[in-house]
């Protein structure tokens, strides 16, 4: 019974220092993340992940212009390159100015791409868990993909030149700010949304995987997710512009998280 207990203890001691060692490999590697301007930059400046971060903004790093960022990037020489920038809300932009869509997400990407190809920089793309088609929910990375809107289509454009390099990882994230900042949000609507700051929690446990994963919280109406953090939230139907249930699947995203 004794030698079981002490057992556990070494087990416990040695499974707590190996994550202890790979959050000090990971403090030596630089990474850097485009948008770092942006919402999800600012509350990832702020969290408890003390890595070396560099958040260069459009004009240290221009993601429309290939020189802007090979310079960058070679001047950081960084370990990994998180793909934040881009054009996401309101989703109408998407549809009033498709030039600019395709510009910042398509070819935006593409030039990263092109760059972290070139350089062999690890590459973290940040897409969009309304890829799915969203008629029947929890859908899972290999499920066919439907994009709901123009910024869906726009985001899956990226993925298409993320895909070619084999040393990346897309994120299929649907995530906002704490509190919701909203007035309104969806009762008939189901997604997995996530706060940023949750998101900036999980990046360095998934950073070092690659291919597909859907990352999200509880699937919930998006506004019983918005009314927990604001209580002053009114509800609105949003059957005439989204599915009814776009949400994902996580399950592989809690087994990696568990171990």
């Amino acid at each position: 019974m004794f030698s079981v207990f002490l057992l556990n203890i070494l087990l416990f001691h040695f499974l707590q220092r190996t994550y202890t060692e790979k959050l000090l490999l990971l403090k030596n590697k630089k990474i850097v993340i485009t948008g770092g301007d942006g919402r999800f930059a600012k509350v990832l400046k702020q969290s408890k992940n003390k890595f070396r971060i560099y958040y260069p903004d459009k004009k240290k790093l221009n993601i429309l212009k290939i020189d802007s960022i090979k310079n960058y990037l070679k001047r950081v020489k960084p370990k990994y390159l998180i793909h934040a920038a881009g054009l996401s809300r309101p989703m109408k932009l998407h549809d009033k100015y498709i030039s600019k869509s395709i510009d910042l997400n398509i070819i935006g990407t593409c030039n990263v791409v092109k760059v972290c190809s070139d350089l062999n920089i690890k590459l973290i793309y940040f897409s969009t868990g309304y890829v799915y088609e969203g008629t029947k929910g929890n859908y899972k990375e290999d499920h066919a993909v439907k994009p709901v809107n123009n910024y869906a289509w726009s985001k899956l454009g990226g993925e298409c030149a993320v895909t070619l390099y084999k040393n990346s990882l897309i994120l299929r994230i649907t995530m906002c700010e704490r509190p919701f900042i909203h007035n309104s949000a969806f009762h008939d609507v189901k997604t997995n949304f996530i706060f940023h700051d949750e998101v900036a929690n999980i990046l360095p446990k998934v950073i070092n995987k690659k291919g597909i994963l859907n990352v999200g919280g509880k699937i919930q109406t998006i506004y019983d997710f918005a009314y927990k953090t604001n209580r002053n939230v009114k509800k609105k139907s949003g059957k005439k512009l989204f599915p009814k249930n776009p949400s994902m699947n996580i399950s592989k995203l809690k087994k990696i998280l568990k171990n």
